[in-house]
């Protein structure tokens, strides 16, 4: 498919988890109803700020990570507002020449694309697609223009999952991906839990979430959902605050409320 040029206007008058997290990080590319949504979840959970800027960081350490093994292009479904710490600027402070397609579906992320194509000329890219349909992300030329599917390739779903619900078939939009990359290729995703929260806090919470669009999964179940079509690196399925995180004062799993993994496909 062509890329194409977004039809859909900016809808300024609901609440997008893109535009909602960019607030939550102290952005200011968003608008009335993403901050009254943000001040609702952040009424009942004080520490989701600390969740956005923690995740962000799991986002660096993973990216590097990935990096320091010899990958050298990058797929990020659901990157978000362009904010400091782009997976370019992490991963081209490696290897200037490494290759980042960003994927995302918000008119708002397409409008500040630019931001983002401020590495390497030649070597980023925007998709304006859903991560609901990964043959639509796949099969698209400025993709397959810059990604080598027959090399490693760097996968990232930062809190971009618990986005899909079962009913759009999660599991199979993981499987399509997975099957796509090479031998050698990584993955690395972060996903909401409630499993570390009080049961009180866990009420006001599915109250924000009245239409169902966000779905929390614990570690098991996000474990489940990439199955043994890879191997999950040291320390395994951890808070995004812990993982490869030696800060004596990192957060904590329940305030950061969001699990993280890192695997290797075989």
């Amino acid at each position: 498919m062509k890329g194409a040029a977004v039809t859909e206007p900016i809808d300024s008058s609901r609440p997008h988890p893109a535009r909602r997290y960019n607030y939550w990080l102290g952005g200011k590319d968003n608008f009335a109803a993403d901050r009254e949504s943000g001040d609702q979840i952040a009424a009942v959970t004080p520490s989701i700020r600390t969740a956005a800027l923690e995740n962000r960081a799991f986002l660096g350490r993973a990216a590097r990570h990935i990096a320091e093994q010899g990958v050298r292009q990058f797929l990020d479904i659901g990157t978000g507002i362009p904010a400091p710490g782009n997976t370019h600027e992490v991963v081209q402070a490696i290897d200037p020449a490494t290759r980042v397609v960003y994927v995302d579906n918000d008119p708002l992320v397409l409008a500040h694309a630019r931001a983002l194509l401020s590495g390497t000329p030649g070597t980023i890219a925007y998709l304006d697609a859903d991560l609901r349909d990964p043959a639509a992300i796949l099969d698209h030329d400025d993709l397959r223009a810059l990604i080598d599917f027959s090399r490693p390739v760097g996968l990232l779903l930062i809190a971009v999952l618990h986005f899909v619900r079962d009913d759009e078939d999660v599991e199979g939009v993981v499987t399509k991906l997975l099957d796509r990359l090479p031998a050698g290729s990584w993955v690395a995703a972060s996903h909401a839990t409630y499993e570390f929260m009080p049961a009180e806090v866990v009420a006001g919470l599915a109250k924000a979430n009245r239409d169902g669009r966000f779905v929390p999964r614990d570690g098991g179940r996000l474990r489940e959902l990439f199955g043994d079509r890879v191997e999950i690196v040291e320390p395994g399925v951890v808070s995004v605050a812990h993982w490869h995180n030696d800060d004596p004062a990192r957060a904590s799993a329940a305030d950061v409320m969001c699990n993280a993994l890192v695997a290797r496909k075989h």
